[in-house]
């Protein structure tokens, strides 16, 4: 039996589609394996707050995004409505995920403003603002998309197909919310390097300038390099590393921080003891 060439890029985009997910699936087992040690750590030894409870959010929506898109692209999805629910309960994920993420980013800027009050509500509403409007855009794509299943007997899942504009929309949002927070850092970390004179490569990495770009090329790159067909697979694609990136960013500032601690309290305890024998002498 001939299928026609769309039926084809469909199935081609259904297998994309399940080898990406798979991928992200891996990926993110292997992240966890990785810093299971100092997460572990972090969880046990850090005290309750709202901090925390974020990371442990951030930490688990991807894994609920992954397990749903893993069902939605591993059973024949033959009832529209069906498929359509699922893709409904992903993009929530995602926006979930996304919010938390930089969410994160937000309190690190935050931090390195000297914790200007002003600063965080503004970053806070645009943040609002951008998930807000991407949620109205998303779910608004979703309810007037053409949802696409294979033809090709043995490839299962379904996909979801959208106008370029609404297409790029999120991501343009998300890329100038992000280069506003490293605009914002750079600034921070070039009135330090002025103040101080130290090394500048030194100071950015201080001010976790490299997580920023790195959240700030995804925003970029996504709509320019991947076609519109496997849209929303590579918009999780972006979500998931995100999230990768906020955690391990918080987890390696709360390691540094602890380290710091620990090195004072060994010196002041060191110090106190040469006091005592002084003093016994």
């Amino acid at each position: 039996m001939e299928y026609s060439a769309d039926n084809i890029a469909a199935a081609r985009s259904l297998q994309l589609e399940a080898y990406l997910y798979t991928l992200m699936a891996t990926f993110w087992a292997y992240d966890y394996i990785c810093s299971l040690n100092k997460e572990w750590t972090f969880l046990f030894q850090s005290r309750w707050t709202k901090v925390k409870g974020l990371y442990i959010i951030t930490r688990c929506v991807p894994f609920c995004l992954i397990t749903t898109n893993l069902y939605m692209n591993s059973t024949p999805n033959e009832n529209p409505n069906k498929c359509r629910i699922l893709i409904d309960v992903s993009s929530c994920f995602s926006l979930m995920s996304v919010t938390c993420s930089e969410s994160f980013f937000v309190l690190r800027t935050y931090a390195l403003w000297n914790n200007n009050k002003v600063l965080l509500v503004v970053m806070l509403s645009t943040l609002f603002a951008v998930i807000a409007s991407s949620f109205v855009i998303g779910f608004t794509a979703i309810a007037t998309a053409y949802l696409t299943t294979s033809a090709i007997p043995g490839i299962t899942g379904c996909y979801r197909t959208s106008g370029s504009v609404q297409f790029s929309m999120p991501f343009l949002l998300m890329f100038l919310f992000a280069l506003g927070l490293v605009s914002l850092t750079l600034i921070r970390a070039l009135k330090r390097w002025r103040t101080t004179r130290g090394h500048l490569h030194v100071i950015l990495v201080k001010h976790n300038i490299f997580y920023y770009l790195c959240g700030l090329r995804l925003n970029f790159l996504v709509p320019m390099l991947f076609s519109d067909y496997a849209f929303h697979s590579f918009e999780d694609f972006q979500v998931f590393i995100l999230a990768i990136l906020a955690t391990r960013m918080h987890l390696h500032l709360w390691h540094i921080d602890r380290d710091v601690h620990s090195s004072d309290a060994s010196m002041s305890i060191s110090m106190s003891n040469m006091s005592l024998t002084d003093h016994t002498v």
